[in-house]
């Protein structure tokens, strides 16, 4: 049997796919966690990841009971095609800037709990943008602020909104709005049954829950030399472990008003620790134009500059 030849002078529209299948196995982790993104079965994705190790001549991944792992030839090539399709965007890009008219794909990412904020414009965003392109179609990732910032950086995401906790040299940033953050104790938490407010140095005493991307200087300012007793990547994760009545910890006010407003949440010492942390658009800091990332970031900057319904 004839050896076919592996890729090289032509990469075809079927080559361009399965790489886009390659790379959304490689950032789901594996087969399983890739059916849900791609909307196909296991056997389908087995087949494509199949079909494009046989049209490169390379095994690109281990998989089997031990789990998913890229081989060394399969890092290669998925940062390969990470740079092939950021070019074939700027291709898609440079050709609707010159005919003025939006299509393709607009990639999103969000930090997980804004959706209930009125100060969040984003909605609003979106709804301009859809009303300029109709027919482009919107992939909306929500994530933690360092995965968004990542993603960016990567070229997968082309604006990410974020808590502006750190500047990158490879971001630019584009201030939106601000949110409040109080800090909480669950009711079942022992300050919570204090019957007076309790002291600084008693709510200093408690155990921490802080999200491990942002509030690490305040967190220091109001208690220096604290150690938080626990980490989370997500604004759900503070508030699954304040719910535990172990742990009290800062969350945005949007956030957590379904629990305080409940009965199971208690804010503490609000006139004395609150933080406002400023959110930011994030783009890569690239000096190439794109219709869709630029249209989009001057709807939402449009948006947000109307301030929210309550004029805040």
């Amino acid at each position: 049997m004839k050896k076919q030849k592996s890729l090289y002078g032509c990469v075809s529209d079927m080559d361009i796919h399965l790489l886009r299948v390659f790379r959304t196995v490689v950032e789901c982790g594996g087969f399983s966690a890739a059916e849900v993104e791609l909307n196909i079965g296991r056997s389908a994705i087995s087949r494509y990841m199949k079909d494009l190790e046989t049209r490169l001549d390379l095994r690109l991944c281990a998989r089997g009971r031990s789990g998913f792992a890229l081989t060394d030839h399969g890092r290669l090539v998925y940062d390969a095609a990470l740079r092939l399709l950021a070019d074939l965007e700027h291709f898609r890009d440079t050709i609707n800037a010159a005919h003025g008219r939006l299509v393709g794909t607009l990639t999103l990412s969000l930090t997980d709990d804004i959706v209930t904020d009125a100060r969040s414009r984003v909605g609003d965003a979106l709804a301009r943008f859809r009303e300029r392109g109709p027919d482009v179609k919107i992939a909306l990732t929500v994530a933690s602020p360092n995965e968004i910032e990542r993603e960016v950086i990567e070229r997968r995401t082309q604006v990410g909104v974020v808590p502006l906790h750190r500047r990158l040299p490879a971001l630019n940033y584009h201030p939106l709005y601000e949110e409040t953050l109080f800090l909480y104790c669950s009711a079942s938490h022992p300050l919570a049954r204090q019957t007076t407010p309790p002291d600084l140095e008693l709510v200093r005493a408690q155990d921490f829950v802080v999200p491990g991307y942002t509030l690490n200087e305040t967190f220091q300012e109001f208690f220096p030399n604290k150690t938080p007793a626990a980490r989370t990547n997500k604004m759900e994760g503070v508030a699954t472990l304040i719910l535990s009545g172990k742990f009290i910890g800062f969350m945005p006010d949007h956030f957590a008003n379904r629990w305080v407003e409940s009965g199971q949440m208690h804010t503490l010492l609000a006139d004395r620790l609150q933080v406002s942390i400023p959110f930011a658009a994030i783009t890569h800091r690239d000096v190439q134009p794109s219709l869709l990332r630029d249209t989009f970031l001057a709807d939402m900057l449009a948006a947000h500059a109307l301030g929210a319904p309550d004029g805040s």
